[in-house]
């Protein structure tokens, strides 16, 4: 069996209305490429069928698909982290399991990569999303554009292709909350990008709920940038100046027009107060999200566990 060229890393969960097809599609377009491939799915805990199913691809083609089955749900990112960690080609390729991202257009990045880019983005040239979910993701594209040095024009789409060596950094760099694309920018000589199409979800439901998108942008942010803490803090500075001018000048009315103007200004400084405490509160949030990251990098748990893997072990 010659040693696969191409990898392409598939997470699952709960996917058992979009295997069989994503299967057939993803299989011609490998092998129109004339160049040997693997296929890595990673089964994300799925309460379906979508193992059975992996089981019976893997039965097709055992030479060329490969199956991690987690013993639980650890997130997308992490099922790509433990594909990653075991891929042999010099060409990993990641897709979702969804048909949003259609399989026929990895022939691009592939073509990408060999122009010379280290890491190639798919850029979505329509997005077949809901009105919320586009504009939210642009907002936190906007918001990583800001305060990182990352630079990418759609950090959502996970159709993606990387040479052997990123991926290989990614792996060492043993991160907990990961964000792969952002990994891969920061380790890549030289980042290219390609338009490709984007599907409707034809069955089942997106994994990405509001909340879970915003919570990635946290991941993102305070993995990759300090801007956060350096602009509470500039904040807090100037805020602090504001206080004292307001004492002085509470200090002054309270001599030159004694006690009534001191109960006349108490509702404009509880409002002062409020406000300052409100402030507060959001600074150590922000420094929580930092100690948190902190606090499970010490605790040196797994970031997943394997329940068992479905190979061709010769």
């Amino acid at each position: 069996m010659p040693v696969p060229e191409i990898s392409v890393v598939v997470p699952v969960y709960n996917e058992e209305a979009n295997l069989e097809p994503l299967f057939t599609r993803l299989t011609q377009a490998l092998d129109a490429l004339r160049r040997p491939w693997e296929i890595i799915f990673t089964n994300d805990g799925s309460k379906d069928r979508s193992l059975e199913l992996l089981k019976g691809f893997r039965a097709k083609r055992p030479t060329q698909v490969r199956v991690i089955d987690f013993n639980g749900n650890y997130g997308q990112h992490m099922a790509i982290i433990a594909a990653f960690e075991r891929v042999r080609g010099q060409i990993i390729v990641t897709i979702d399991a969804d048909l949003q991202n259609p399989p026929e257009e990895i022939a691009k990045l592939i073509a990408k990569v060999d122009e010379g880019c280290d890491a190639v983005g798919g850029v979505r040239a329509k997005r077949e999303d809901s009105f919320g979910r586009k504009y939210l993701s642009r907002l936190i594209n906007l918001v990583r554009e800001k305060t990182t040095d990352i630079r990418m024009t759609d950090q959502g789409c996970m159709l993606r292709a990387y040479r052997r060596p990123v991926v290989e950094a990614i792996v060492r760099s043993g991160e907990r909350a990961t964000f792969i694309p952002a990994l891969a920018y920061k380790f890549a000589s030289k980042n290219g990008e390609v338009e490709v199409a984007h599907a409707a979800r034809t069955a089942g439901e997106s994994k990405y709920s509001y909340y879970k998108l915003v919570r990635l942008n946290f991941d993102l942010i305070t993995g990759f940038t300090l801007v956060p803490l350096q602009i509470f803090t500039l904040f807090a500075m100037g805020c602090a100046g504001l206080s004292f001018l307001l004492v002085v000048y509470a200090a002054l009315g309270r001599v030159i027009y004694g006690d009534a103007w001191t109960m006349n200004g108490v509702l404009s400084f509880l409002a002062v107060l409020i406000f300052l405490v409100s402030v507060c509160m959001v600074g150590i949030g922000l420094i929580g999200e930092y100690v948190g990251r902190a606090y499970q990098c010490v605790q040196q748990r797994p970031r997943y566990v394997v329940r068992e893997i479905f190979e061709n072990t010769e």
